[in-house]
């Protein structure tokens, strides 16, 4: 199992194995995370992307994470590193992007966790920016992305071109951050 670990004061990042499957389709499979996504994916495309992310990690030394808690080990959700893909109007880019089980929402682990992702990335990664990006009704992870330092880019939101015109997920709104950018109280 390749890719680096990184940890936090309460939580671990670390690559995914086959027990993370489980409650990653249940995180999927949940309202609240389906609202923001528009739709839940299948059991087979949720192992398919944890498959994707171990790759990624493998290949680049950062990716998506698997995020558990430190003390317990109760697994968290998803956070971490991707190269966005070619179709996105911005790329080429490295985004940092989290999606947490809704029974983690609100202790402040998706900023605890995307600001360890972002200092490995600039640290051991070399990367000089990285953005994030999200519907423009997902406040919470729009309120994530001011915690972590990030700068709203208002010339390039956009709509999301895999969603089809009138899907009320479609229009975007699209962060940028650098290592001068990033918040230090997220970043330890």
């Amino acid at each position: 199992m390749g890719g680096a670990v990184v940890a936090t004061p309460r939580l671990v990042l670390r690559p995914f194995t086959a027990m993370d499957q489980e409650p990653f389709f249940s995180l999927n499979a949940h309202p609240a995370v389906i609202e923001a996504l528009g739709s839940a994916p299948t059991r087979a495309e949720c192992d398919a992307e944890l498959s994707r992310a171990n790759a990624e990690l493998e290949r680049e030394g950062w990716g998506p994470w698997a995020v558990e808690e430190r003390s317990g080990g109760r697994f968290v959700g998803l956070v971490g590193l991707h190269r966005v893909s070619p179709d996105l109007p911005f790329a080429p880019a490295v985004e940092v992007a989290w999606r947490l089980h809704p029974d983690h929402w609100g202790h402040g682990y998706a900023s605890e966790a995307a600001g360890a992702a972002l200092r490995y990335g600039f640290d051991a990664g070399g990367l000089d920016e990285v953005v994030s990006f999200t519907t423009t009704s997902n406040a919470r992870s729009q309120a994530v992305m001011v915690r972590l330092g990030m700068v709203r880019d208002v010339q390039g939101d956009f709509d999301h071109p895999r969603l089809p015109e009138g899907d009320p997920l479609r229009p975007h709104v699209l962060y940028r951050v650098t290592p001068s950018l990033l918040a230090p109280t997220v970043a330890s």
